[in-house]
């Protein structure tokens, strides 16, 4: 009995001692956190989507405190009341951020590109881009298995079930960049929602030269550079086969939608008198 005692006795204390020992090592090594990282991250969205291009809410929060200010630093989910918020915590001012909206590079619907192979293996767009050029015999275009879908953690994406296209509602869509990140063929890009939310970008990511690529599909960018001679600002290039449309220079006139003969400039706003032939 007494040898029970014992032996209780000697691991109670052996048990104290530990305990003191990883109290006196955790004071010694305790690193206190600053609390306004917790007051930033109560007034984030807390949607950890690393949009920011931080590991998540909690990281952008600390990174707001050591530097003491929100300069380089963006989360594209929140809100100006939320940037205001944070700016408040910091002691700083809050400095406006323009609002960015996702756009599809790519307007090859099913009736522009024909279905050309039959696919029988996973329906991811990773791994139908690792295997081949998809059904469609486009190596550029969008694959439409809906990788962008299922990343997108604000519903801000759906495929439209006639033109197997991705269709992203811009009341939704909160330039997270997690769809321009997951799509393989790297057409989805983020771009300045604009003024009055008017945007104008070119819906093609195809690089072949003009027959080449109007022959894969009928909504191809052709390169024939009417877009460009039609701008009055100087907004839209042609590199490599392909239109570009600077949104810091142009001015949504849309004169270039009206004139590209294959329909590959698209806009989020009606335009009037559009005349692109289809030939």
């Amino acid at each position: 009995m007494n040898l029970i005692i014992c032996s209780v006795v000697v691991l109670g204390l052996i048990g104290f001692a530990g305990a003191l020992l990883l109290y006196a090592t955790a004071r010694k090594f305790r690193v206190d956190e600053d609390p306004r990282i917790d007051r930033i991250v109560s007034v984030l969205p807390d949607a950890n989507c690393g949009g920011c291009g931080l590991k998540g809410c909690r990281d952008f929060a600390a990174r707001c405190v050591s530097q003491g200010s929100l300069k380089g630093l963006h989360c594209p989910v929140s809100t100006a009341e939320n940037i205001e918020a944070i700016a408040s915590v910091l002691g700083v001012a809050a400095e406006a951020t323009e609002r960015h909206i996702a756009v599809v590079r790519c307007n090859g619907s099913c009736d522009a590109r024909q279905e050309l192979y039959t696919y029988d293996g996973a329906l991811t767009c990773s791994i139908m881009d690792a295997t081949g050029v998809g059904t469609r015999g486009c190596a550029y275009g969008c694959l439409g298995c809906g990788d962008c879908v299922a990343v997108c953690k604000f519903g801000a994406i759906n495929i439209d079930p006639t033109t197997k296209l991705p269709v992203i509602d811009p009341d939704k869509c909160t330039a997270c960049g997690a769809c321009v990140n997951e799509c393989p063929r790297h057409i989805i890009e983020l771009r300045p929602a604009g003024l009055r939310d008017r945007r104008v970008w070119v819906a093609c990511s195809n690089r072949e030269r003009g027959a080449l690529a109007r022959k894969t599909c009928t909504a191809a960018c052709i390169a024939c550079s009417k877009c460009v001679k039609a701008c009055p600002f100087g907004a839209v290039t042609v590199s490599d086969n392909l239109s570009y449309i600077n949104p810091d220079l142009c001015k949504t006139c849309s004169k270039c939608v009206t004139v590209c003969p294959t329909g590959a400039i698209l806009s989020s706003f009606p335009v009037l008198n559009k005349t692109a032939v289809q030939s």
